[in-house]
């Protein structure tokens, strides 16, 4: 009996995955496997355009002649199609940890193709990313029903949106203006903090995007209205500026560090985001909750494991090379911080 009871409770808890939320976890995980190969694919391309150029880690855009460049372009633009499809389908709490994925493809791909080196403590990092993203989809809530662009117009110019909206523009600007010409070449918070905090605005808006498309399909014609082409221009502002300092972020800074780390800020403020704007956690009680913040602690302790050993390689701390080898980066692959012999246009 007990165990009949069990059985009951466990397909109630789980009788929200729907055909729609299956269709955006497939989506999503495709998307992971696309954009993991595209940072790799990507930095090959900053890296073979900055030996013959200016890097984009001071400003140069010489790899947008770099054809590897453009093939990590169109990989990752696979994969955000994916993406944006997936969140047609299901809520972005349960997309967008699926992101874990691409850390590990990009991990090892980096170790792999571009010989960096990650401790063994850094793929610990990587598993309990990965373990933390898993509790937090295991504990999602169910899509909320949208049946009009106009709906999520709504939401997005409540109170509690529009007041986190402004906060993460403020940051923007702060961090463009005043940090980034100081610490940008030192601190990787810098441009992953610019590419999460307006990662976060972009999904919303994508969301709203996949929904208008979603519901015109089916018949009802969602273009007519100017709230989903104020969501468009939302959604290409913020992808430039992301596709830019995620450029830079990548050209400056170790590929397994960039990956994770991203991973973590832009899926805390997404779900943030999301929380406030959806309301996700009004269709939860306490324990669903409790587990999910319990997910976000296994992922920043991933994190730190990352950030802590970003500098050794075999139990002992990798120094900076001064040798050019190669493209002018050294075997150990490009370490965290810039190196001072780094050639300068």
């Amino acid at each position: 009996m007990a165990m009949e009871g069990s059985s009951h409770s466990w397909r109630d808890s789980y009788k929200g995955m729907s055909s729609d939320n299956i269709k955006g976890l497939v989506l999503a995980l495709s998307s992971s496997v696309f954009i993991g190969a595209s940072f790799i694919v990507k930095k090959k391309g900053l890296k073979k355009a900055g030996a013959s150029g200016i890097r984009a880690g001071v400003g140069g855009y010489s790899y947008l002649y770099e054809p590897l460049w453009w093939a990590g372009m169109i990989t990752m633009l696979g994969g955000e199609i994916a993406n944006f499809a997936a969140y047609a389908f299901a809520p972005a709490i349960l997309v967008t940890p699926l992101g874990a994925l691409s850390i590990i493809i990009s991990a090892v791909l980096a170790h792999i193709i571009l010989k960096e080196k990650l401790h063994i403590f850094g793929v610990l990092g990587c598993a309990l990313c990965v373990v933390g993203s898993t509790t937090i989809v295991l504990h999602a809530p169910q899509e909320r029903e949208i049946e009009s662009v106009k709906e999520v117009w709504d939401l997005a110019t409540e109170p509690g949106f529009l007041l986190y909206a402004a906060v993460v523009l403020t940051a923007v600007f702060l961090l463009i203006f005043h940090y980034v010409p100081q610490y940008g070449q030192t601190h990787i918070l810098c441009y992953i903090g610019i590419c999460s905090l307006v990662g976060s605005l972009s999904v919303m808006s994508v969301k709203a995007l996949g929904i208008a498309l979603k519901l015109t399909l089916s018949g009802m014609n969602q273009l007519i209205y100017p709230q989903t082409w104020a969501f468009t221009l939302v959604v290409l502002t913020c992808i430039i500026t992301q596709l830019n300092y995620l450029n830079k972020a990548l050209d400056t800074f170790n590929t397994a560090i960039v990956s994770p780390i991203y991973y973590v800020m832009f899926t805390s403020f997404t779900i943030l985001a999301s929380v406030i704007m959806f309301k996700d956690w009004d269709r939860q009680n306490p324990t669903q909750i409790v587990t999910e913040m319990c997910g976000f602690v296994t992922i920043l302790s991933g994190t730190f494991l990352l950030h802590k050993t970003k500098d050794m390689v075999d139990g002992s701390l990798r120094l900076p090379k001064h040798n050019d080898e190669e493209d002018g980066f050294g075997q150990e692959g490009i370490p965290l911080r810039r190196q001072d012999s780094l050639r300068s246009p």
